[in-house]
This record gives C-alpha cells, structure tokens and sequence, in this order.
C-alpha cells in the first residue's frame, strides 16, 4: 500500500474518531464536519490505492 494511502487511512480513522466524540459531546455541527472530513480521507485513500495498484501493474516505464 503507497504511503499516502497509509496517511489518508489514518486521517480517516481519527476523523472518524473525532466525529463520535464529537457527537457524544452533543456538538453536532462539528460532529458533522468531521464525518465530511472521514468521508474526503476515505476517498483519499481509494485513490491512492488504485493509483498504486495502477503503477504496479504497468511495469516500468521505457521509452
């Protein structure tokens, strides 16, 4: 897996962290925020991932 997936991975898992922490504390809107920001990372993540996927499969470039 690239670095920057492991990266988004992680900002995803704390996002998602403080998102229910957040809630517990009955601060919805920023609850709210949270989720939109694990929801980005998350996308982040796939990205990369098949971006890396991607890269692998293709071999080296020769030109």
């Amino acid at each position: 897996m690239p670095r920057l997936a492991l990266y988004a991975l992680a900002v995803c898992l704390l996002a998602v962290a403080a998102a229910v922490v957040s809630f517990v504390r009955g601060s919805v809107l920023i609850g709210i925020v949270w989720v939109l920001l694990a929801g980005l990372s998350s996308n982040m993540t796939w990205y990369y991932v098949k971006r890396g996927r991607a890269a692998r499969d293709s071999g080296p470039v020769t030109g």
